[in-house]
């Protein structure tokens, strides 16, 4: 039978098994030559895209917290093989690998005399070098047709094929082109590549493979989807099969002894089935994984395309370097579940970040991460914004006071300036307030009240804030321009939640806006840095599959004046002594924070930081915070008539920070500018009444030191849903002390 009756007998069979005798094979004859010339059977090279990579997440110690892969694999030199795993491969796929060229003539006739006696496809002849080609071509496939066109048992496929093996066999030396096989075969059970193959089978790494696994591996790649262990017992019993078989041709061809196969068909499969996750569900910490994972998607550096760039995250092999840090980490984490259950419909939410760096170390939520909405878990970043994977947020609540303490302090306010601050305030007229596009804003019938009803009297910038009394921010924004504290807060990197505008309302700086942690922390991080305002980071290196890495660095700009900062910091530090967070107390070592609570208690928050470390932590139900407030709840097992922003938030806030900066030297704020900040300007405070001699002190003069040092529940945001209406809260809090007006006093309250 001559060659070209050789092709035309492996056509009729399903498969080209010619055996196209090569110049190195010999032995064909001028026959043999002839039809080569006849099909133009020259070498042809074959483009090799980069194999599907897996990439890997990395905290500040170098750990795995995370893989994204399209195919899960983990590419290794052949030196990182063992030996028996190489040869019982060779032995059942090729065992003349070494001995031939691009194609096995022997293999191949053997092959078409078995598949023509038996009337169908029963037995390949494929060299390992041709099952690398088409491997290659598989994984180039982009549409399904590609891919069957690339497995079809066609003459026209099979000559390709040969094409090509000839030209790989040209390129690369044996031991490359058995390096290559092994990082490309699919093993089953999700496992591509010997190494992944090695650590999903068995849990060990290729290098370490003994016979029995080596055998197993090597009888796994012919029909992976019938003999997938994961699949169940019977798919493990056609596997098991399939390693004696592996054995048997091993003894047969000397390569292991008749005794070593047979010790060797007794054991188990011992398969593991060592668990491969992928994606940011499966890891250790989801929502800074998600928070990554669109730092990706949405930097077009990364590709021109979503797709492009969901295709490198996915199959680039990247090793990406965070900043999150798993000691910071489990701090927010055991803070959050000391004071809210994951079962809780309120969430808490929480991110911590380093000023002067931007560099987010922790991003923890009281509810899990996951689509199985019965266990109450959700499947969007919480703590983050929507760009970053993240949904809407929560208004921010008086924790927006702060930009206009801080534009205040650069417009010359001092810390005495200040003036009356009734119960009550509604704008002066429509368009006392200006937005930035200088339209007309404010709207005289819409009332704003102070929490409970009280907290009126003369306040300063301390006062005021350190009771964070509604009615004195609303006078001091109308004094400093809504404008102004607009463009301070953007200064400061804020931002809506879902991407949108900012709402710039004359209840701006009540908190009408919806935020997120991340990005309020941030804003705080600011003043903590003395002015210094840093995107913020959470990838520090990416090293690409050839070892190339690139460092990501800090992106700051100074944005507000040191002495400003140092101002802002020294007001707010108050708060933990003299504020809304008397109750709470604070950690021990310099800091500063506002309480944030809402309009209607329809959220929570805390804002705080210290010169090491800034955090913000918010609270509220992620079903609808204006249809399902903080009134009357159960959370965390503990029964609350009204949630403040020192109730859960604050106290989640402290401890967690204690626990963070546990070990880390403590630093101090820079001491305030007196002569710049210090005493009172124009707006100077009146002068305290002397009290009588000769009796008793003025029962009204004591309840105007209380209006200076208020309860912790006068933040009441009682700001407006988007910029509409307000509501104030109820007069007896039920939780806490009562500030009681003097009228009030008068009338027998």
């Amino acid at each position: 039978m001559n060659i070209v009756r050789l092709i035309a007998a492996g056509a009729a069979a399903g498969v080209l098994t010619a055996a196209i005798a090569l110049p190195a094979v010999g032995g064909a004859g001028v026959t043999a030559n002839t039809a080569m010339k006849e099909i133009n059977l020259k070498p042809e090279n074959l483009e090799e895209p980069p194999l599907p990579e897996r990439t890997t997440l990395h905290d500040t110690n170098g750990k795995q917290i995370a893989q994204f892969y399209f195919e899960n694999r983990q590419s290794v030199s052949l030196d990182k093989v063992a030996p028996i795993m190489q040869t019982a491969l060779i032995s059942i796929e090729d065992f003349r690998f070494y001995q031939h060229g691009p194609i096995d003539v022997e293999g191949t006739a053997r092959a078409l005399v078995k598949n023509m006696t038996t009337g169908g496809v029963t037995q390949g002849g494929s060299s390992i070098t041709q099952q690398y080609v088409k491997q290659v071509l598989v994984n180039a496939a982009e549409t399904p047709e590609e891919q069957q066109a690339a497995i079809a048992p066609t003459v026209s496929r099979k000559l390709n094929e040969l094409r090509y093996a000839m030209a790989m066999e040209k390129k690369y030396s044996k031991n490359q082109i058995l390096e290559k096989y092994l990082n490309i075969a699919y093993f089953g059970a999700g496992a591509h590549g010997v190494q992944a193959a090695a650590r999903r089978f068995f849990d060990k790494p290729a290098s370490e493979l003994n016979l029995v696994q080596a055998a197993t591996l090597a009888g796994a790649v012919q029909n992976p989807a019938r003999t997938d262990p994961s699949v169940g017992k019977k798919a493990q019993k056609a596997l098991i099969d399939r390693r004696n078989t592996v054995l048997d041709r091993m003894a047969q061809l000397g390569k292991i002894t008749p005794q070593e196969a047979a010790e060797a068909k007794t054991k188990k499969l011992g398969y593991k089935g060592v668990a491969a996750p992928g994606g940011c569900e499966e890891s250790k910490y989801p929502y800074f994984c998600l928070y990554v994972q669109n730092e990706i998607l949405n930097n077009e550096s990364f590709g021109k395309t979503p797709q492009e760039r969901l295709k490198l995250l996915q199959r680039g092999g990247l090793k990406i370097k965070t900043t999150i840090d798993p000691k910071m980490q489990a701090a927010a984490e055991k803070a959050i579940k000391q004071y809210v259950s994951t079962k809780d419909k309120p969430a808490a939410s929480q991110a911590m970040i380093v000023p002067g760096t931007g560099e987010i170390k922790a991003m923890a939520a009281s509810r899990k991460f996951g689509g199985n909405k019965k266990k109450n878990e959700v499947s969007y970043n919480i703590v983050a914004d929507a760009k970053h994977g993240g949904g809407v947020g929560f208004q921010q609540g008086s924790t927006a006071k702060a930009y206009t303490l801080a534009t205040a302090l650069e417009e010359g306010y001092k810390y005495g300036d200040g003036f009356p601050s009734p119960a009550g305030y509604s704008a002066p007229s429509f368009g006392s307030f200006r937005d930035c596009k200088g339209n007309r804003v404010g709207d005289p019938s819409h009332e704003v009240h102070n929490s409970s009803e009280g907290g009126g009297g003369f306040k300063t910038l301390q006062t005021g804030t350190w009771g964070s009394v509604n009615t004195f921010f609303m006078k001091l924004e109308e004094r400093v321009g809504l404008c102004k504290v607009v463009e301070l807060a953007k200064r400061l990197g804020l931002k809506r939640a879902d991407g949108g505008k900012l709402g710039e309302y004359e209840t701006f700086t009540l908190g009408i806006n919806e935020v997120d942690p991340v990005t309020v922390a941030n804003s705080y991080a600011v003043f903590a840095s003395r002015g210094q305002y840093c995107k913020p980071l959470a990838i520090t290196e990416i090293t690409d599959r050839y070892g190339k890495a690139k460092q990501f660095k800090p992106k700051c700009s100074k944005v507000m004046d040191p002495e400003v900062a140092d101002a802002v910091s020294g007001i707010l530090s108050g708060v933990f002594t003299k504020g809304t967070m008397q109750e709470v107390g604070g950690i021990g070592r310099d800091a500063a924070g506002k309480t944030g609570t809402t309009d209607d208690y329809t959220a929570a928050w805390f804002a705080g930081y210290t010169p090491n470390l800034a955090s913000a932590v918010s609270l509220g139900d992620l079903r609808g915070a204006f249809k399902h407030k903080l009134i009357g709840v159960t959370i965390g097992g503990r029964y609350y008539s009204y949630v403040y922003g020192a109730t859960i938030s604050g106290r989640i806030w402290k401890t967690a920070m204690l626990g963070a900066l546990k070990g880390v030297e403590a630093a101090g704020f820079n001491p305030v500018n007196q002569e710049r900040f210090g005493g009172c300007g124009e707006n100077c405070a009146p002068k305290p009444k002397k009290k009588r001699d000769d009796g008793p002190p003025d029962v009204l003069d004591q309840l105007r030191d209380q209006f200076d040092n208020p309860d912790d529940h006068g933040d009441q945001g009682n700001g407006r849903r988007r910029g509409r209406g307000g509501e104030t809260a109820p007069a007896d809090t039920r939780t806490g002390p009562i500030t009681i007006t003097e009228d009030q006093l008068r009338r027998g309250r």
